[in-house]
């Protein structure tokens, strides 16, 4: 881990600056190589910016500044040095083959940040957010990448688990050394009270954490319905231009049609599925099957019924599949006669619009806004676990908790309990990498970007 790497840090394509990014013991010697300047880069200063050339020999390849840091006040808590060249993919790529030539290797993609969490400088959850800062779309998924990089999300969760190792101390204290009179005695009881504690800390965690998911990865919204009853042209009118065709003709989306829209700070993605219904054109049904897989996957499922049409047999289907999922039933074209029976729709979540009239599709984003309760969301402190990794661990734990509980409950001996007591203790720490797999980091730093 102590060899030097180096990768292209920005974007590859033309442009003012391109940054060179390398690390690791030697880093800054390996720079020096092909560095002309005024000084040598290994005798300057730490955190200090150097202008000169980059050369290949006697040929001059870029004027540049070079960033050196020393470690271990670096992100990595290696030597880093930064090459700021003229942005343009053949100045860059040369400037990368020179440092590979010169003693550097590719870095792997992620390879700087997990650097930087296997040397004890971020934890995973900061790690995480490292690319989620860049991958944030919303402002309010930038604030909760921010929040978590910064390290509040990780104060909670250490925290936690501070409580948890007094705890299991106490436990422990009592086991072994029964004889103590100035110790806590830990009774069936005391630890009963104990696990209410942790049980409502984990489901506040586990709660938030939810809300954490829509702001980083917003809500997957799913327009479901029948040929013809205006779902691509409530699409239109969510993204505000034409993205599918529109047409009379029955079957005209045959294949997912899909957009974005930022509703408040929360990002929509939408999805227009092909009408379902039967058919005997092949392609058709391909696109039917997809609407159909497309509905398992939705955080939110969008109906559209027509307003001038009695229920068909296929609407009675749909509005039975999605009645266990977060769904509006939309009963469009309400310019028209009313034909539609709204008792016979067994669903919470109904609204009346049209794409005719300019303010109608209002009425649905107001109701995606109150049915996700987007207005607290966005109100919120922004503390939050927010990927599945993190918030499948944290409910793991609460897993662990209800076997405690019935442990408890049954009045096990104290010391069986301390053992899914530690579970709790260990999962906790697989979220902020103070427990980790070295394969599970391997995978997840594997997902970054080169460069990073």
């Amino acid at each position: 881990m102590h060899d030097v790497i180096a990768s292209i840090s920005t974007a590859l394509g033309v442009g003012a600056i391109s940054i060179v990014r390398v690390s690791g013991e030697g880093s800054i010697k390996v720079v020096d190589s092909i560095f002309h300047g005024k000084n040598k880069l290994v005798d300057v200063d730490s955190h200090t910016i150097n202008y000169g050339h980059i050369v290949d020999k006697e040929e001059i390849i870029d004027e540049v500044l070079v960033s050196i840091m020393k470690g271990p006040k670096t992100f990595t808590t290696e030597d880093i040095v930064e090459i700021n060249c003229h942005g343009g993919i053949a100045t860059t790529n040369k400037v990368l083959e020179l440092l590979l030539l010169n003693g550097a290797r590719l870095a792997e993609p992620g390879e700087f940040t997990k650097r930087a969490f296997l040397n004890g400088r971020i934890d995973l959850v900061e790690a995480e957010s490292v690319m989620d800062i860049i991958n944030a779309k919303t402002d309010n998924s930038r604030k909760l990448s921010i929040n978590q990089l910064d390290g509040r999300v990780s104060k909670i969760i250490k925290e936690f688990r501070q409580e948890l190792l007094e705890l299991i101390a106490n436990i422990e204290v009592n086991i072994d050394y029964p004889e103590y009179e100035d110790i806590e005695v830990m009774t069936i009881d005391s630890i009963k009270s104990n696990m209410d504690n942790i049980e409502k800390k984990l489901n506040k965690i586990v709660k938030e954490s939810e809300t954490g998911k829509i702001i980083r990865d917003g809500i997957k919204t799913v327009i479901i319905g029948r040929p013809n009853v205006g779902k691509s042209s409530i699409l239109n009118k969510l993204l505000d231009y034409d993205k599918a065709i529109v047409t009379d003709i029955a079957g005209t989306t045959r294949d997912i049609v899909e957009g974005e829209i930022n509703l408040d700070g929360v990002l929509l993605k939408l999805v227009d599925t092909a009408g379902i219904r039967e058919t005997t054109d092949v392609v058709e049904k391909i696109g039917v099957d997809r609407s159909y897989k497309e509905i398992e996957d939705a955080d939110l499922i969008i109906m559209v019924l027509n307003n001038n049409e009695e229920l068909s047999s296929y609407d009675k289907e749909l509005l039975n599949k999605i009645k266990d999922k977060n769904s509006i039933v939309v009963i469009n074209k309400s310019d028209l006669e009313d034909k539609i029976d709204i008792k016979e729709i067994n669903n919470k979540n109904i609204i009346k619009i049209n794409t005719i009239e300019e303010d109608k599709i209002d009425i649905l984003k107001d109701k995606i806004k109150e049915l996700f309760n987007l207005n607290s969301i966005i109100k919120g402190d922004y503390t939050y676990l927010s990927n599945a990794r993190q918030i499948s661990l944290a409910k793991e734990c609460l897993k662990i908790l209800e076997d405690v509980k019935i442990e408890v409950n049954r009045g096990d001996p104290v010391d069986l309990i301390e053992i899914d007591i530690k579970r709790i203790w260990n999962t906790l720490g697989e979220i902020t990498g103070d427990n980790y797999d070295n394969e599970l980091i391997d995978q997840l730093f594997s997902q970054f970007c080169l460069g990073k």
